[in-house]
């Protein structure tokens, strides 16, 4: 630490991450394992997206707003796990302090995009389902366009904002963060300011990043289930759930590990729970995302098939 720029007092210009582990044994052990998970996210994802590119069958708004899933994802699980590989290697982790501010901005941004885009992806849903004759020009290239568009500028600004409200705090003392990234509640630990407004802004954030959102995919899926529950065949009803489950199982892995772990106010202090959900929230969701969308889809099973095997597509 060395003297800031902001009056007298001292200024934290790095912060050491305590990581997964201190135990030395288990780094290497734990480096092969978050390897491999980044190398299947990132290899399962930019296959969903080929998939997508070469199945005539996929070029539907549902499958453009999963290959910008499937983008935000590699997105994730890149801002946090290389530098936490990187660190495993190392045997420490020093992060400077404009490169932690950054990492949390980022990390922000991405997943705030998710939070839309699985919301984009209901109300997809919902006019397929139960607006079949006007879903073509409802769901037409530019409202797929400006949906995206949203999701990026709303996420942008909470992002933006929670990035400049903790780059004002004072951080004067201690400067170890209880965790392998750089997120608001291990921050706000070391604060030696008044984290008040952060926690105001947080659950506002929060509302409206989580809470509205969740709301919204709530009624998409309440007037789905109705329409469904109308369709007098077996078989129809169980081809519009079939379309329907895989962002559901989507949906409550990623809204229920964010809302454990920001929506506990009360309790800022980090703990090694929180890294077991952080690992949930940058890892495991990326990770799964392309098995849950592929696993009962015959379509983008077949398209995978021929991206493998580089065989193209029948005429």
């Amino acid at each position: 630490m060395e003297p800031g720029a902001w009056g007298n007092r001292t200024a934290v210009t790095e912060f050491i991450l305590l990581g997964l582990t201190g135990n030395v044994r288990l780094q290497p052990i734990l480096f092969v394992v978050f390897f491999f998970a980044y190398i299947v996210t990132v290899g399962g994802n930019l296959s969903i997206l080929a998939a997508i590119f070469v199945e005539p069958k996929l070029h539907t708004p549902m499958y453009y707003f999963l290959g910008n899933l499937s983008l935000l994802d590699i997105g994730c699980i890149s801002v946090t796990v290389p530098p936490m590989l990187v660190c495993l290697l190392a045997h420490e982790c020093r992060v400077p302090y404009a490169a932690c501010i950054s990492q949390l901005f980022f990390f922000h941004l991405l997943a705030g995009v998710d939070c839309h885009l699985l919301t984009a992806m209901a109300y997809d849903r919902y006019l397929a389902i139960c607006q079949p004759l006007t879903y073509s020009t409802r769901m037409s290239r530019e409202v797929q366009g400006t949906l995206v568009g949203i999701c990026c500028t709303v996420s942008f600004i909470n992002a933006l904002t929670h990035t400049v409200a903790v780059s004002v705090l004072d951080f004067c003392g201690p400067n170890v963060v209880n965790h392998f990234y750089c997120d608001l509640p291990p921050l706000f630990q070391l604060s030696c300011s008044s984290i008040y407004l952060n926690g105001q802004l947080l659950f506002v954030g929060a509302t409206f990043m989580g809470v509205v959102p969740m709301i919204l995919i709530s009624v998409s899926y309440a007037h789905v289930a109705a329409a469904v529950l109308r369709i007098r065949s077996t078989e129809g009803r169980k081809k519009a759930f079939s379309t329907c489950g895989s962002h559901l199982t989507v949906v409550c892995i990623f809204y229920g590990t964010g809302f454990f772990s920001y929506m506990r106010l009360g309790s800022v202090s980090a703990s090694d729970k929180d890294k077991g959900i952080g690992i949930l929230n940058t890892i495991l969701s990326p990770m799964l995302n392309p098995l849950i969308y592929s696993l009962r889809n015959p379509d983008v099973q077949g398209a995978l098939k021929r991206v493998l095997t580089g065989k193209r597509h029948p005429v």
